[in-house]
Formats: structure tokens, sequence, C-alpha cells
């Protein structure tokens, strides 16, 4: 807990050993991961291809770890629902993708889902204005989305910060995540600019120790208080 805000460290298995998913999945649970984030790309919305609703109904069977699904697919709202009847616990799409997205914000929830918007690094925190009040989160990225392992955008930090004085200014219950290029090196400040849910993924899943990682980022976040 920091300044009254829980702090989740979500590791992305999309930097994950697949080979070794289920023990690289048991590992961060004991390193006090709290999330498991999941990228859903369709080669379309970003240029890669990563894993679908099969793959996170297995997930769900390996793991008691709720699922964030991050939705970077071209017409979101088509599926969405889909990914909370897989056994996804969040939902988040892209405000850059669909066109709809109170219809897509409010189909998750009613599915039973928390439902996330994800903002690309070069949208701005006012593109939210009136779909803020139906999410519950949102998505910052520090990267530009559709690969792991790239540096993170130094100006995402006062993004957070902005975000997190629009939603305190609006007295909304909405957490902000930030995903991209996290390590030991930044992500003390982002939690104090505001973010909450921090996805981690080669600085989890490409140490030696990914239960030690976890359990690092997780205590750097104490330089925050």
């Amino acid at each position: 807990m920091i300044n009254g805000r829980t702090i989740d460290i979500a590791p992305s298995i999309l930097s994950a050993d697949f080979s070794r998913l289920g023990e690289e999945i048991a590992a961060v649970e004991r390193g006090g991961a709290s999330i498991l984030h999941v990228d859903v790309m369709d080669g379309h919305f970003v240029p890669n291809l990563t894993i679908g609703l099969p793959v996170v109904k297995s997930l769900a069977r390996a793991t008691e770890l709720p699922m964030d699904a991050h939705l970077m697919i071209s017409e979101p709202g088509r599926y969405a629902q889909q990914f909370v009847e897989a056994g996804a616990s969040m939902v988040s799409v892209h405000i850059e993708a669909d066109a709809h997205l109170h219809r897509t914000l409010t189909l998750i929830r009613a599915a039973g889902a928390q439902a996330g918007v994800v903002l690309n690094p070069a949208t701005p925190i006012e593109a939210l204005s009136e779909a803020l009040p139906f999410a519950d989160y949102v998505l910052v990225m520090s990267v530009n989305p559709g690969f792991g392992g790239q540096k993170f955008i130094e100006t995402a930090t006062d993004k957070v910060r902005r975000l997190r004085r629009m939603i305190e200014e609006r007295q909304l219950a909405v957490r902000i995540e930030i995903d991209g290029g996290i390590d030991l090196e930044n992500i003390a400040s982002v939690v104090a600019a505001g973010a909450e849910i921090i996805v981690a993924g080669s600085a989890i899943f490409g140490a030696p120790d990914p239960e030690a990682a976890v359990r690092g980022l997780r205590e750097a976040t104490v330089q925050c208080v």
C-alpha cells in the first residue's frame, strides 16, 4: 500500500518461456505477483501475433491469479466479452481501435470483468474525457505496443501524473496501469506519479530468477513513500 493505494505487480507472459509456462507462472506467484498480464495481438492493429482465446482458457486453469487481457486488436468490441468468458478478470481495449468504446466497456462490465481503456504513447489523456466514468482502469503505454523488450518512454511518467490529477479532480475510482520498459530503475517514479498496476515483462522473465525479480520490483516501490 503506497499513500493509500494498493500496488499490483503484473508479470507479462509475453516475455515468458512458453515451453515452461506453468513453471514461470508458479515462480511469479511465489514472488508476490498479484495479476497476470496477457498481451493479445492480431497482427493488424499491431505488427505482431500472439495468443488468443484458447490460450487464455488454458491459463485460467493454470493459475489462481486474476488475468488482465490487454487486447491489441482491431474491432475489440467483437471479442472483449469472449475474453471474459474465457477467464479474464480484466479486459482492456485501445481507445485508438474502438469507435464504440462506451458500448465495449459496458459489455465487459456486464460480463463480470473490470473494463480498461488503453492509451498509446502519442494519444493524449484528454481523449479519455467522456469514457473515463465508464472505465475501471486506464492502461498507459510507456512503449509503442506490439513487441516486448522496448525502452521506456520517459514522458509516460508525466502522463501518469496528469492522468492521476484528472481522476482525482473528477472524484472517480479509476486505477492507473502502466506497461512498457518498467524495471528497477523507473518503477519507483511511475508509482510515485500515480500508477498502481505495474506491468513488467523482460524485467521479470528475462531475469535469472523471475520469483526474485518480482520481489525486487515490489520492494522497489517502497522508495515512493
